[in-house]
C-alpha cells in the first residue's frame, strides 16, 4: 500500500509540474478525470445545472492560473481542487445575481444529502473510500459531509445536533491522522488545516 500511495503522489507531483508549465494536455487529463466530481460538488451547493457548469470552468479557469500558488505539503491536488471549486460554488450562492435569480433564499436551503445527489465518478469514490477507512465512524461522519458533500461546520453542527467544537475537533483529528497515514508533514508554525 505505501508503494501505491507514493507511485500516486509521484503522479499527482507530475501532473502538477506539468500544469505549472502550462501543458494544456495536463489540464486536458485534470478535467477528464477530475471535472465530474467536481461538479458533484458544485451542484450540491447551487443546485442548478447551468450555474453549475458556469462555477465549475471557473474553477479550472482558476486552477490553471493559481497552479503555482498549490503546496502539496498542505494536502493533495484533489483536496486543493476541491476547495477552490467549494469557495467558487459559496461565492456564487452568495452573489447578488443568484439572490435576484430566486434560486434560493439561503445557503443551506441548497445542500442535499449524498442519498439525493451522487456523483458518478469512480476517482471521487476510490478518493473517498480510501481516505474514510483510516478514520473512526465519527470523523469519516464529519468529513463525509464537510468535504464530500459540502457541508459547513455550521451546517454539521445545526443539522446533526453536535457540538460546533466538536465538530470542529473532529476535524483536526481527523485530518492529523490523515496527514500521519498519508505522509503529510506540516511546517513546525503551521497548524492550520
Amino acid at each position: 500500500m505505501l508503494e501505491a500511495n507514493t507511485k500516486r503522489l509521484q503522479a499527482e507531483m507530475d501532473l502538477v509540474k506539468r500544469l505549472i508549465d502550462k501543458d494544456s494536455d495536463a489540464l486536458a487529463f485534470l478535467y477528464d478525470n477530475y471535472s465530474a466530481t467536481l461538479l458533484g460538488v458544485i451542484i450540491r451547493l447551487v443546485n442548478n445545472q447551468d450555474l453549475a457548469e458556469e462555477v465549475l470552468q471557473d474553477t479550472f479557469l482558476k486552477i490553471w492560473s493559481k497552479i503555482d500558488s498549490y503546496n502539496e505539503q498542505k494536502g493533495r491536488l484533489y483536496t486543493w481542487m476541491h476547495k477552490i471549486a467549494r469557495n467558487l460554488a459559496l461565492d456564487k450562492i452568495r452573489s447578488k445575481e443568484f439572490v435576484k435569480m430566486g434560486i434560493t433564499d439561503t445557503i443551506t436551503d441548497n445542500i442535499k444529502s449524498s442519498s439525493e445527489f451522487q456523483v458518478d465518478n469512480q476517482l471521487n469514490k476510490i478518493f473517498s473510500e480510501d481516505l474514510l477507512k483510516h478514520l473512526n465512524d465519527d470523523q469519516a461522519f464529519i468529513i463525509r459531509l464537510m468535504y464530500f458533500q459540502g457541508y459547513t461546520g455550521e451546517d454539521v453542527s445545526k443539522k446533526h445536533s453536535i457540538p460546533l467544537g466538536t465538530v470542529k475537533s473532529r476535524v483536526r483529528a481527523a485530518l492529523k491522522k490523515l496527514r500521519i497515514v498519508y505522509g503529510i508533514k506540516l511546517k513546525s508554525n503551521d497548524e492550520s488545516f
